[in-house]
């Protein structure tokens, strides 16, 4: 998942709400669906063996419908 520091916009760019809010589960669910999400587009083959949980499937199913 990206990093990001302070200031909350940099070049024209803003931090996602979630990880401004300190709402821990709900920062912890956006960095591991933003890890699934990168994965998915870059290495494809590794979601293909990876060992995971019925919300990151369901994730991961919302995603490949989402894109068709």
């Amino acid at each position: 998942h990206p990093s990001y520091t302070r200031p909350a916009v940099f070049r024209g760019r803003a931090v996602p709400e979630v990880l401004l809010s300190g709402h821990h589960e709900a920062i912890r669910r956006w960095r591991a669906r933003e890890a699934l999400r990168r994965t998915l587009l870059r290495r494809p083959d590794l979601i293909d063996e990876a060992a995971l949980d019925a919300e990151a499937r369901a994730f991961l199913t919302e995603l490949r419908n989402r894109d068709g």
